[in-house]
């Protein structure tokens, strides 16, 4: 039995540790500013170089599947050599992904670009372990809930830019994502120190022994009932669940309510602007009242109840009440997840256990919108939801006593 690490030293306190988080949010919001400038259109770019759906699919998939490869090893890398030396690397690999976007006139160039923009995006895992590093254990799902603001907001800005600046030549967006990846280098480089922690010893005195990343990513199947593969495990189902259920959202929306591709964007904007809001205002003084275990279970029952309300929902009352559950489901779930994670693992395999996180959510993130969209096909249009949900409520079995290895910690006052 995996018992909680103690290996916290004194991190720097108020303004300091304000002034790290706000320059990774800063980093975190250009960098998914480029990365949505360029997403949605992808297809068209790949479309008038010849390509039709299925190497449309590829492409998009590409993407998830160089990260997840990439995300542990990104992860291993800052535990050794350093949070900072592995952003920076990661954001110059995106850099020339994207120049290499902006040019590429064949498709295999296209899917180049996405291979290493992929690679370079596993960098997630250690942007989130530079949170954990820099930040107080019960300020960590607030943190990491800003964190995922900053990215929501550049999820909700970078289609519109993109959209906007094409216009200004098909060589645009690409060479503007690959000028704020540098920009962003630049900004890291200055504003960016170091925080990693030495690693803690063991009762011995003895160094621990760092596991290899094939052997972390297979310890989540073959070790499940241990808490770090269990919080891996919800994460993965939950995301899977809810970037699943994203996919086909525009399908039922269009069978059930008549929604258009020139007004599906307002309830993705609803959806993106709830996920700011709950995040960067209310997620830290929730976490303090409940704790970091019992709220990221609200989490799981608030995405699956909304998930089944979107099933039965029939006009736009009931259907703007099911899919503001969502953003608050995953508010509650995602960040807390990803602060016990990083209480449970050792702090020389903090990166490296981020990285596996984002490994099984870039799993489920391709595995899941195949099911439901099949399912959606097969069994009808509400059985997406209902997998869903069931599936996401089958996690808070996962979760029922995570109090014993991440237990609440209490602020001084």
């Amino acid at each position: 039995m995996t018992t909680p690490h103690t290996d916290e030293h004194p991190i720097d306190g108020g303004k300091t540790a304000f002034g790290k988080l706000t320059v990774l949010m800063v980093t975190a919001f250009i960098d998914m500013l480029g990365l949505l400038m360029i997403l949605p259109l992808l297809p068209f770019y790949a479309k008038s170089l010849g390509a039709g759906g299925f190497v449309v699919g590829l492409l998009v998939s590409s993407f998830s599947v160089a990260q997840l490869l990439s995300a542990p090893l990104w992860g291993r890398f800052s535990d050794k050599h350093g949070r900072r030396p592995a952003l920076i690397v990661g954001l110059a690999s995106s850099a020339v992904a994207y120049a290499v976007f902006a040019y590429a006139d064949s498709l295999w160039l296209l899917l180049l670009s996405r291979i290493v923009q992929g690679a370079g995006g596993g960098t997630v895992s250690v942007i989130q372990a530079y949170v954990a590093d820099a930040t107080r254990p019960e300020d960590r799902a607030k943190s990491l809930g800003w964190l995922s603001a900053a990215t929501n907001a550049g999820v909700a800005l970078g289609p519109v830019i993109g959209s906007w600046v094409q216009h200004w030549g098909p060589h645009t967006p690409g060479l503007m994502a690959a000028g704020l990846c540098l920009i962003n280098i630049v900004f890291a480089s200055k504003y960016l120190t170091e925080v990693r922690k030495p690693a803690a010893l063991n009762a011995d005195g003895s160094k621990p022994i760092r596991k290899g990343s094939r052997e972390a990513v297979l310890r989540v199947i073959t070790h499940p009932s241990e808490p770090a593969s269990r919080l891996v495990l919800i994460y993965a189902i939950a995301i899977g669940a809810f970037q699943g259920t994203t996919a086909i959202l525009a399908l039922f929306l269009a069978a059930r309510f008549g929604v258009t591709a020139d007004t599906i964007g307002y309830f993705f904007m609803y959806i993106g602007v709830l996920s700011v809001v709950v995040r960067a205002l209310f997620l830290g003084k929730i976490v303090d009242h409940f704790g970091e275990a019992r709220l990221s279970r609200y989490g799981v029952v608030f995405l699956a109840v909304g998930l089944i309300g979107l099933s039965f929902a029939r006009d736009y009352v009931t259907l703007a009440l099911a899919v503001g559950m969502l953003p608050l489901g995953t508010a509650f779930t995602f960040p807390c997840v990803t602060a016990m994670l990083s209480r449970v693992v050792a702090g020389s395999e903090r990166g490296l256990y981020m990285g596996v996180q984002q490994t099984y959510g870039g799993i489920t993130r391709v595995g899941f919108p195949i099911l439901l969209g099949f399912a959606f096909d097969t069994f009808g249009m509400q059985s997406p939801f209902w997998i869903s949900a069931t599936l996401v409520m089958a996690t808070l079995l996962l979760g029922r006593d995570m109090e014993l290895y991440a237990p609440r910690v209490v602020k001084a006052t």
